[in-house]
C-alpha cells in the first residue's frame, strides 16, 4: 500500500463515525474523492498533514464522553462530593437553534448515570448552579443569544452558570468575557456569573495570530483568484500570520502553509461558482473577517461553517452550479435553505 492510500485509510478512520446512521459511511475512496479537487505539488504533503490535524480536532462520541466522565467527577467544578453537586444542579434547555444542547445532554446524563446513577429529571435545586451544555464554541454569537434570552425573561436574581463545551476559541470567549455577556449581565442588575469548561482550547485572536491554532495563512499564494478576492476586503483587510510560532495541532510550519494555501484556493473557487457569493462565506470559513474563520474543529454529529468551505459545501449529486464540490463533511444545517446560503454563522 502507498503512503497516499495509507493516509487516505487513515483519514477515513478518524473521521468513520461522522454523522453515523444519516449519511454513508467515510471510507478511503470518499476521501480520494475529495482530496483529488486540490492540486497541491506534493499531495502526500498535503493529505500527511491534514491527517495529522484531523486526528487532533475530529472530536468522536467516545472522546466526547471521555471528557464529560472526567468533568463530573472534576474537583474543580463539582468538588469533593459531586453526586451532591450535580443533584441540584439545573440544567438549561434553552438553545433556540439546532439540536446541540438536546444532544450533549443525553450524552451527559449517560455519563452522569454511569458515574454516580443519577438522571437529569432527578436533578435541580434553587440552591444548584445552572448547567449550560453545548459542543463547540466558535464565535460565541450562539451562547450569547441563548444566555441574554434566559437572563432576562427567567433566571434568578443571583445564579452561577458553568457553560460546558467540547472546545472552544479564544476570540468568541474573550468577546462574552470582556463585553457581549458581561455588558449584558451588568445591565440586567441580576447577579450572574459565568465559568467555562472545555477539553479543548484554540487560539485564534487577532493579536495572537501569530501563536493561532485555526488557519491563517502567513502569505497570499501566487494564485490570480486568490489576490483579486484579498484585493476585495477593504472593511476588514486580511493581516497575515508571521510563520514560525507555536505549531499548536500542525505537525509542521510547511505542512501548516501548505493546508492554509490549499484551502484558500478551494475556497476561492468554490465562491466563483456562485454568482452573487454571501460577504461572510470567507474561504476559510463564514465569518466577517479576513479570509475566513479558519477552525478545523467538526464533531462527530456534525460539521460547523466555521471550518473552511472545501470541507463542508456542495452536493455529490450535483456536476455544476455553486453546490459542484465534493464534500468531506457534508454539513447538517438547520434547513434545506441554510444548506445553500449557509446563513447560520455560528456554532452548530
Amino acid at each position: 500500500m502507498s503512503e497516499r492510500e495509507e493516509l487516505l485509510e487513515s483519514i477515513a478512520n478518524t473521521i468513520s463515525s461522522y454523522r453515523t446512521g444519516e449519511i454513508e459511511q467515510p471510507d478511503a475512496g470518499h476521501v480520494d474523492r475529495w482530496a483529488s479537487q486540490f492540486a497541491p505539488n506534493d499531495q502526500e504533503l498535503f493529505l500527511r498533514e491534514f491527517d495529522h490535524v484531523i486526528r487532533k480536532t475530529f472530536f468522536t462520541r467516545d472522546r466526547v464522553v471521555s471528557f464529560l466522565e472526567r468533568l463530573i467527577t472534576n474537583q474543580d467544578l463539582a468538588g469533593e462530593y459531586p453526586h451532591g453537586y450535580w443533584s441540584k444542579a439545573n440544567f438549561l434547555q434553552i438553545q433556540q437553534n439546532g439540536q446541540s444542547q438536546r444532544e450533549m445532554a443525553e450524552l451527559f446524563e449517560q455519563s452522569l448515570f454511569n458515574k454516580l446513577g443519577l438522571e437529569l429529571d432527578e436533578c435541580g435545586s434553587p440552591e444548584g448552579d445552572y448547567i449550560y451544555l453545548d459542543d463547540v464554541l466558535f464565535t460565541g454569537n450562539r451562547v450569547a443569544t441563548d444566555l441574554e434570552a434566559w437572563i432576562e425573561n427567567e433566571a434568578p436574581e443571583k445564579a452561577a452558570v458553568n457553560v460546558i463545551v467540547m472546545a472552544l476559541h479564544t476570540s468568541g470567549l474573550r468577546w462574552l468575557k470582556k463585553t457581549r455577556l458581561k455588558e449584558f449581565v451588568a445591565k440586567s442588575g441580576k447577579e450572574i456569573t459565568i465559568k467555562y469548561w472545555r477539553a479543548a482550547v484554540q487560539e485564534n485572536q487577532l493579536f495572537r495570530r501569530d501563536s493561532a491554532d485555526v488557519l491563517w495563512p502567513s502569505e497570499i499564494p501566487e494564485d490570480q483568484a486568490v489576490q483579486a478576492y484579498i484585493d476585495s476586503l477593504e472593511r476588514y483587510p486580511f493581516m497575515p500570520r508571521s510563520p514560525g510560532g507555536p505549531l499548536g495541532v500542525f505537525s509542521s510550519e510547511e505542512g501548516r502553509q501548505l493546508l492554509e494555501s490549499e484551502f484558500l484556493k478551494a475556497g476561492v473557487v468554490i465562491r466563483s461558482k456562485n454568482q452573487h457569493p454571501k460577504d461572510f462565506h470567507r474561504p476559510l470559513g463564514c465569518s466577517r473577517f479576513g479570509v475566513g474563520f479558519g477552525s478545523l474543529i467538526a464533531t462527530y454529529r456534525n460539521c460547523p461553517n466555521n471550518t473552511p468551505l472545501a470541507l463542508w459545501w456542495g452536493d455529490p449529486e450535483v456536476t455544476s452550479g455553486p453546490l459542484h464540490w465534493y464534500p468531506l463533511l457534508p454539513r447538517k444545517p438547520y434547513t434545506s435553505v441554510e444548506n445553500v446560503f449557509g446563513i447560520i454563522i455560528d456554532d452548530v
